[in-house]
């Protein structure tokens, strides 16, 4: 399997089950891993970060990104970024079904992205299922945030630090809590 093959089985929101399928994401995990360490290992410059950052999905990044380490991921391959986005220390992205993170985009500490979950039932827990996250322009994610699958969160967006979001957040919206609920609006300036 390659990651065009994957990406289009992703889009046609297949599940991912198989011996080929776990293969396939043990060899992705491992290759991941192994950007990972030298990402997250000596010091780096936003150059060298930016530059393994794109090594890491498998596409070019914009100067403009910046990221504190360390930063896990368990793929790499579906996380899309656009300008001026920043992610601070020790988040963890599962991003197999598509992270899309905005233009300038702030994601606090030890965020987590997760796009799969597994079966219910016991005869289906070992297959993967997918949905992407979906994070639009201007959008500030607070520290400890768990954004689940599914879940898209409009422009402008806030959401509290702590919240475990499992549901789209409307733009220029504040949203808290477990589960997260939209708290107030955002003015527009």
């Amino acid at each position: 399997m390659t990651i065009d093959e994957f990406q289009r089985m992703i889009a046609a929101g297949e599940p991912l089950e198989g011996e080929e399928m776990i293969a396939f994401m043990r060899e992705q995990s491992r290759q991941a891993r192994r950007l990972l360490a030298e990402l997250n290992g000596p010091f780096r410059t936003d150059e060298e970060i930016c530059r393994l950052f794109s090594r890491i999905t498998g596409r070019e990044t914009d100067p403009s990104f910046r990221l504190f380490p360390p930063f896990y991921t368990d793929f790499g391959k579906n996380i899309h970024v656009g300008r001026n986005v920043f992610i601070n220390s020790c988040c963890q992205f599962q991003d197999q079904g598509g992270i899309f993170i905005g233009d300038d985009c702030l994601i606090g500490h030890s965020v987590v992205m997760a796009t799969l979950d597994h079966g219910f039932r016991p005869a289906d827990r070992q297959n993967l299922y997918h949905s992407p996250i979906v994070l639009g322009k201007g959008v500030w994610i607070g520290a400890h945030a768990t954004i689940l699958r599914g879940v898209t969160i409009g422009d402008h967006a806030v959401v509290a630090a702590g919240a475990v979001v499992t549901k789209d957040v409307p733009a220029n919206t504040v949203a808290g809590g477990v589960p997260a609920r939209p708290l107030r609006r955002i003015e527009s300036d």
